[in-house]
């Protein structure tokens, strides 16, 4: 089996023949496979190594997020055309160190869901330690891993790439989104004056796009297969910003539990599948494992924000969800900006619960209570001789 590795800690700038950082169509493929064959991929943290084992923030106050994402690949898949579906199959996905790390942006650089909240930058450690990780930064939590790829796809076409470049400038004249930048870039296989043309139109990897991207599922975790538009001859797929266990949303940007990882997949073709099942963007078969957690507390937020009502805002909704949640925690003995980690690193359930009632709408997020070494359900004069009769 082919077993393609990273040197974990060592940026992909010093190790460029193994990936990338940029969507670019003629990108040199890293190898070939077979529709059948399985390979096991390993990837670098989405941060390209910059994150440290201390408890300096620093490291992710000054960031450098133009050098995200490094991703394995891409790799060329025997038969595959434009038209087709490329079938993955996520066998096993596993860190290949025993270090993970999650955190908030400052505000100033990259910020978050919250960042009007929480404008100062955060880290949080985790051991990962088997099924399980804890964090010295967030004591009294043990969280069970659900590890998944952040961050899969398919080469674009010319006319694609053109699309994303075009549709993307107006917002990212106003700062809302990521420009094509040659100065970090890494395009495996380049150098020179062909690396300085494609640099400058190579897309960036912080969104999801039609072909995949940087989708942020949690639940794509070992089990899992996905069919995804082929876009250029040998489809040209790659995958990387591995998470050891992430919160729906991922609310806090580098919030899941980040990780070097080593990825198993498996690869199959559906000749002309894009017309036949008329896709033209991944469809996702979330795998059936996952940690199991009998009790959850589940905060409901709606879309008003500071006195002004939102018209069926989902993104208020949730983000009112979240800061409820987040006060809450405060009251057992965390700071809110641990609070915020937790719940975006936690396998928290985000949920629309009311789209259409007019003008709010209705989000939750749901906390699983047994990560925690306390009790922090609500209690009433019963306490212990509640309805449900357990502690959380």
């Amino acid at each position: 089996m082919q077993h393609f590795k990273i040197k974990p800690g060592v940026p992909l700038a010093e190790q460029p023949e193994l990936g990338h950082n940029r969507w670019h169509p003629d990108l040199p493929f890293l190898a070939s496979v077979k529709p059948g064959e399985s390979i096991l991929i390993e990837s670098l943290d989405f941060l390209d190594a910059q994150i440290k084992d201390t408890d300096d923030v620093s490291d992710v106050k000054n960031v450098d997020l133009t050098r995200a994402h490094p991703l394995t690949g891409p790799f060329h898949v025997e038969g595959a055309e434009p038209g087709d579906l490329l079938v993955i199959d996520l066998l096993d996905i596993k860190p290949v160190t025993p270090v993970g790390f999650s955190g908030v942006f400052a505000k100033e650089n990259g910020g978050g869901f919250l960042a009007d909240y929480f404008p100062e930058a955060d880290k949080a450690i985790w051991d990962l330690k088997g099924l399980y990780a804890t964090s010295r930064h967030i004591p009294g939590v043990r969280i069970a891993g659900l590890t998944h790829p952040g961050l899969m796809g398919c080469l674009p076409s010319h006319e694609l790439l053109a699309e994303w470049n075009r549709r993307e400038a107006p917002l990212a004249a106003k700062g809302l989104a990521k420009p094509p930048d040659p100065s970090t870039a890494v395009l495996r296989g380049l150098t020179g004056a062909k690396f300085d043309e494609m640099a400058k139109v190579a897309a960036r990897t912080v969104p999801p796009r039609e072909h995949g991207g940087n989708t942020d599922i949690k639940d794509l975790s070992a089990g899992t297969r996905i069919f995804f538009p082929v876009y250029v001859k040998g489809a040209g797929f790659s995958m990387g910003d591995l998470h050891f266990s992430q919160g729906d949303g991922e609310i806090g940007f580098c919030g899941a539990i980040e990780m070097d990882g080593v990825s198993h997949v498996g690869f199959d073709l559906i000749k002309g599948g894009m017309a036949k099942y008329n896709i033209t963007s991944p469809i996702f078969m979330p795998s059936i494992v996952k940690p199991h957690y009998e009790q959850w507390l589940t905060f409901e937020g709606i879309s008003v924000e500071n006195g002004v009502n939102y018209y069926l805002d989902a993104t208020v909704a949730y983000r009112q969800a979240c800061l409820k949640a987040i006060d809450y925690l405060t009251h057992f003995g965390y700071t809110g900006s641990q609070a915020y980690m937790l719940l975006t690193a936690a396998p928290v359930e985000g949920r629309i619960g009311g789209i259409v009632d007019i003008p709010n709408c209705a989000c939750t997020v749901a906390l699983p209570t047994s990560i925690f070494d306390q009790d922090i359900t609500p209690k009433g004069m019963l306490n212990d001789k509640s309805y449900w009769g357990r502690k959380g």
